[in-house]
């Protein structure tokens, strides 16, 4: 896989992403640093100007917002830190799904599910992007169209067929 990150590595990672994806978390965290902490900041001042913050119920829900923006904004920080970029590679040389495969896979039952495999903060099963690190596609990394991959879900073990990748 490109970017010295093998399929193994890819099932260790809780922090890959895509360049994109990178920068995607740069620009929600400049938004939330700026338009963010303005917004609340106007709320606090506006809240203040209303007298007694003791019973101050606006002046209170402003700082916790506050409170909950500042963790999201250190997280988001701590998160764009340990960030391994990867790059793309959507199948290996020898035809393995790897991060950013497009695979297509059929369940016992014969239906058949097409997925991209992302980053955790790309992830949005419904739209078809599946996280590296979910059961399902930690049973699909390294392997080949044909193979039959078992996979343990909460619902129990199910075996599923890699029709594609691409």
């Amino acid at each position: 896989m490109a970017g010295g990150v093998g399929w193994t590595a890819v099932t260790e990672a809780s922090n890959l992403t895509t360049a994109e994806g990178l920068e995607a978390l740069k620009a929600e965290l400049e938004s939330l640093e700026d338009t963010g902490r303005r917004e609340i900041a106007e709320r606090i001042k506006t809240a203040r100007e209303w007298g007694d913050l003791k019973e101050n119920s606006e002046y209170h829900d402003a700082k916790n917002d506050q409170a909950h923006l500042e963790t999201k904004i250190a997280r988001l920080r701590e998160k764009i830190a340990q960030a391994v970029v990867v790059e793309e590679e959507p199948t290996g040389a020898d035809g393995v799904v790897g991060f950013g495969s497009t695979v297509v896979v059929r369940d016992e039952d014969g239906a058949e599910k097409t997925w991209r495999i992302v980053s955790s903060h790309d992830a949005s099963p419904k739209d078809g992007l599946l996280s590296a690190e979910s059961p399902v596609a930690v049973a699909l990394l390294g392997r080949k169209a044909g193979d039959k991959v078992p996979v343990a879900l909460p619902r129990g073990k199910r075996t599923m067929t890699l029709v594609s990748v691409s």
